[in-house]
């Protein structure tokens, strides 16, 4: 006798994903058509086929704990190719949000953020935040004594109101909750994955830890699934330019960062850098870099909206919070090197409320995609659900019981 499964559907949750791009859920009759033409899809465990299955049912925990949901790139070739015009991409991108909201902490902040009507405070509360520590900077200068001597060298510095030992801290504290915060929701979601895996297979992994992480680390930095994509492959060059442009400039912000205690320094450390500086050079590449991925990224978003895909907030959200903070340190750079006053250091602030805003807000938003996608990718590797892994899964099963 077969057992009885008893579905109890979360109406809330098929109305959340409805509402944040996948309003074609309904419209999938489950031809399959999807999982077929999928080049990322694994044979022995496809999708999306069975998470539209999942969401048409408000199946919200399975879905939450399948790292399937981050296997898929929205390259769209399903969509392009469904006979019912649904939309399989944006369905599970609306899935991924909600899986963001699901395990972030605190939960509120999640919510909150994805609602447009929260955009004043969005932006109101890092620009007061901003505002409180540079009124306290004298006391807590003088408390520390710390002493700030501004220099004329090569260009004049910001050091007299924002001094390098204020915005150190204050970024580095809120950096440091802002990774806390990510570690917490994914430690969450890798726990939801692993006790989604039948019992009798979570000792028996296909692939090692530290393999799987360096197999899902080489595909996110070459970006080789997005090169799979036929439909929406111009996204691949709009993708590593951001991501290779964020790269450069977070090396530039660690070293000035690390000036103080950094070994390979030698000699007087001059900040802000001079225009031909070699790592103002890397700065504005990477700067112009993640300019070009965005205006790449909406030119295609805007040819592809209503037909292959359609955007929603949480995307748009992104594309414009990294537009103001690359356009807001161009503008800056500039009045900085007129040396214009006041506006220089207004012009400053602005740059560094925006660029404080992704920061503060990283595990909320898209932003967070990458450490998910990230952790979803290992844990497939590992258990053997990514097509590569799945065809070698007898071959790895004794390395990954070796390596533990």
């Amino acid at each position: 006798m077969a057992d009885t499964l008893v579905v109890t559907p979360d109406i809330t949750f098929i109305r959340e994903v409805m509402a944040s791009g996948g309003e074609d859920l309904k419209k999938c009759y489950q031809c399959a058509t999807c999982s077929v033409v999928c080049e990322l899809s694994p044979d022995e465990a496809p999708f999306p086929r069975r998470q539209m299955v999942y969401a048409q049912w408000g199946l919200r925990d399975r879905l939450m704990a399948d790292p399937a949901i981050w296997l898929c790139h929205q390259c769209n070739d399903c969509s392009t190719r469904c006979p019912r015009g649904v939309r399989p991409g944006d369905v599970l991108a609306a899935i991924r949000q909600q899986v963001v909201l699901h395990y972030a902490a605190p939960r509120f902040l999640g919510r909150w953020l994805s609602q447009p009507r929260s955009i004043p405070l969005v932006l109101g509360i890092p620009a007061a935040l901003l505002t409180l520590a540079l009124l306290a900077r004298d006391r807590v200068a003088d408390a520390l004594g710390l002493s700030v001597v501004p220099t004329g060298r090569i260009v004049f510095a910001y050091s007299s109101l924002f001094p390098r030992w204020m915005l150190n801290g204050f970024f580095g504290f809120f950096a440091l909750l802002a990774f806390v915060a990510i570690l917490v929701g994914v430690l969450r979601f890798w726990r939801a994955m692993r006790a989604a895996v039948p019992a009798d297979r979570r000792g028996q992994p296909v692939a090692g830890l530290i393999s799987s992480t360096l197999s899902a680390l080489a595909r996110i930095v070459t970006h080789r699934n997005f090169a799979s994509c036929t439909t929406a492959r111009s996204r691949f060059v709009s993708h590593v330019c951001t991501m290779f442009g964020f790269i450069a400039l977070a090396v530039v912000s660690l070293w000035v960062i690390t000036a103080a205690y950094n070994p390979l320094i030698r000699g007087d450390f001059v900040y802000p850098f001079s225009f031909w500086n070699p790592w103002k050079i890397l700065a504005n590449v990477g700067g112009v870099a993640v300019l070009a991925g965005c205006c790449l990224m909406i030119r295609d978003r805007l040819r592809e909206n209503g037909s292959a895909s359609s955007s929603s907030y949480a995307d748009w959200a992104l594309l414009f919070t990294l537009l103001l903070v690359t356009i807001t340190g161009f503008f800056t750079e500039g009045l900085h090197f007129m040396r214009l006053e006041p506006h220089r250091h207004v012009a400053y602030f602005v740059h560094l409320v925006f660029a404080f805003t992704a920061l503060m807000y990283l595990p909320y938003t898209k932003f967070a995609h990458l450490a998910y996608r990230g952790a979803a990718m290992v844990f497939a590797e590992r258990y053997g659900q990514t097509r590569e892994a799945s065809s070698m899964a007898p071959v790895n099963r004794q390395d990954a019981q070796q390596e533990g």
